[in-house]
């Protein structure tokens, strides 16, 4: 791209017409930012700075609110050939002053500058010369201080010495040989223009002092603002820490797997992507993430509502609709994870135990198991009289690998573990042959603690004991996969609220419903509990 100067007259350019690059040493320098967010002392310092830069530009078509990015300085403009430290407001370059196309801005003394720096450099050596002169009127302690380091004060004796008395042959002109009536007197009266000189020249010293002790001060507060700016970096960080967010559970899979059940943060990460299109806007009480992780906690932690209210400082009833509208964001994107394989990748992925047990014939594991829901509050006089419990019943198919392809609707009160596996369409998905294998729930007496049903005609056929026994050995495997979700999501342990077992708006479910099949997806979402 090709920069140009955008001072009147100057036709400095980084490329010729022809786009080959001019080799001219000349740099170009965009108009300086005014920087808002650093403080008072340095929003005010580069606001003036700007302003200064386009007083010297002068442009109608730039402004304060409207510079182009493509409005450059060149090199020309500065005495040195670039700009001066922005800190140092009284550098010569501080701002352009050489070949501005006008003369309303004067160019810049450096040797002006570099007095002051000496005077800097010495500041003891000038309060004790004026201490030793307290006699002195003010006229003459500010001629002093005007003076430039190289020249000595005046002399105590108001007649020169010889030697430094000026020849004849030096004697100034008739023009400029002052007159009996203008001769100094002892008090040295000056001039007329002198004294207009001097009088335009008095304010010049306080506010040059001035100058030079904000620029010593620069570096401290350059110092301190950096400073400030590492601690407040570091009191973020604390603060995120602290506030459930990414930055919490970042580089640290122990506290994902403690309060969210998942494997790692990319894999917690990688269900929030999913679920944003779905997620409802909260304002500015909580992000989707905050959603998806409070939500996580509920399940695996079981926490109450009151405690993630505090956690995350918002008020009971939000995160009871923000639980609700996360489970059913789940629940769309993660069931499909819940699915029954092909019959080819269920016979290539049994165990080899398996496959000396039972041959072809596919072997599907079911976990039975039931959750308590809490009765309404004018329930509970009858339910103190009252033995029998208010329970779901849910069954969860499992392939021999562990993972989760089946998950039945809740099932009422006094329905048997075989009517609800022959009732809840999982023996649809077998074929005559193919085997059951479960713990406990048919009814029969088993002394090896597992129990085995042969599907015949859509039925399931238990096996005789001596049959059983043969395959005890693999009660072991047996023992991985049961209980599974409900180890690792400990909500489905403990009694819930009467509220989750009403059906759901629009579905042909109850919300409980969809809370255990989003426990079984992200529990396929782990490494599976079955070993190779």
């Amino acid at each position: 791209m090709v920069n140009s100067c955008c001072v009147i007259n100057c036709n400095n350019r980084s490329q010729d017409r022809h786009g080959k690059r001019i080799l001219h040493g000349v740099r170009f320098f965009s108009f300086p930012a005014w920087k808002q967010h650093l403080g008072t002392q340095i929003s005010e310092l580069t606001k003036r700075r700007r302003m200064a830069w386009i007083s010297a530009v002068r442009r109608k078509d730039i402004t304060f609110d409207n510079i182009s990015r493509h409005m450059f300085v060149c090199s020309r403009h500065f005495l040195s050939g670039k700009p001066a430290y922005e800190m140092l407001e009284c550098h010569p370059d501080w701002v352009p002053s050489l070949h501005l196309g006008h003369t309303e801005v004067k160019v810049t003394r450096p040797e002006r500058f570099s007095q002051r720096i000496k005077k800097k450099k010495g500041p003891t050596q000038n309060s004790a010369a004026t201490a030793t002169s307290p006699a002195l009127d003010d006229l003459k302690l500010e001629m002093e201080e005007d003076a430039p380091p190289e020249e000595d004060a005046p002399l105590e004796e108001d007649t020169p010495l010889e030697e430094d008395a000026p020849s004849e042959e030096d004697a100034p002109s008739e023009e400029y040989a002052p007159s009996e009536e203008d001769a100094p007197s002892e008090e040295y009266a000056p001039s007329d223009e002198d004294s207009q000189r001097l009088q335009m020249d008095e304010a010049e010293p306080k506010d040059d002092i001035e100058k030079e002790q904000e620029c010593g001060f620069c570096s401290c507060r350059r110092e301190e603002i950096n400073r400030l700016l590492e601690e407040n970096q570091l009191l973020k960080e604390e603060v995120s820490q602290k506030t459930m967010s990414e930055d919490f559970l970042r580089d640290d899979d122990e506290k994902v797997k403690y309060y969210t059940g998942l494997p790692c943060f990319p894999v917690l990460m990688g269900v929030l992507t999913q679920l944003l299109p779905c997620l409802p806007q909260t304002g500015h009480k909580l992000s989707p993430f905050h959603m998806l992780f409070l939500t996580l906690m509920r399940l695996k932690l079981n926490l109450p509502i009151q405690h993630i209210a505090h956690l995350f400082c918002i008020d009971q009833k939000t995160v009871a609709t923000t639980f609700r509208d996360t489970i059913c964001a789940m629940f769309t994107h993660l069931s499909p994870l819940v699915h029954w394989p092909e019959r080819h990748c269920l016979k290539g992925s049994m165990l080899q135990p398996f496959i000396e047990a039972f041959g072809n014939h596919v072997a599907v594991i079911v976990d039975c198991f039931e959750i308590n829901a809490q009765r309404a509050s004018s329930q509970r006089a009858t339910a103190q009289t009252a033995s029998q419990k208010h329970t779901l019943k849910y069954l969860i198919g499992i392939t021999p690998r562990g993972a989760i392809a089946f998950v039945s609707n809740g099932w009422g009160d006094g329905v048997s573990d075989k009517e609800v596996i022959e009732s809840s369409g999982l023996v649809d998905k077998l074929l005559p042959g193919d085997l059951v294998l479960m713990d406990r729930g048919f009814g029969i007496r088993e002394n090896v603690g597992l129990m085995c049903a042969e599907v015949r005609r859509q039925k399931l056929v238990p096996r005789d004991a001596e049959e059983t026994r043969k395959i005890a050995h693999l009660k072991v495997h047996l023992n991985r996969v049961i209980g599974c979700v409900r180890v690792k999501y400990t909500m489905l342990n403990e009694a819930v609220p009467v509220s989750m077992i009403a059906p759901c708006e629009d579905d042909d479910m109850m919300f409980l419903d969809k809370v255990v099949t989003v426990c079984c997806a992200l529990t396929n979402m782990c490494p599976s509990v079955m070993k190779l």
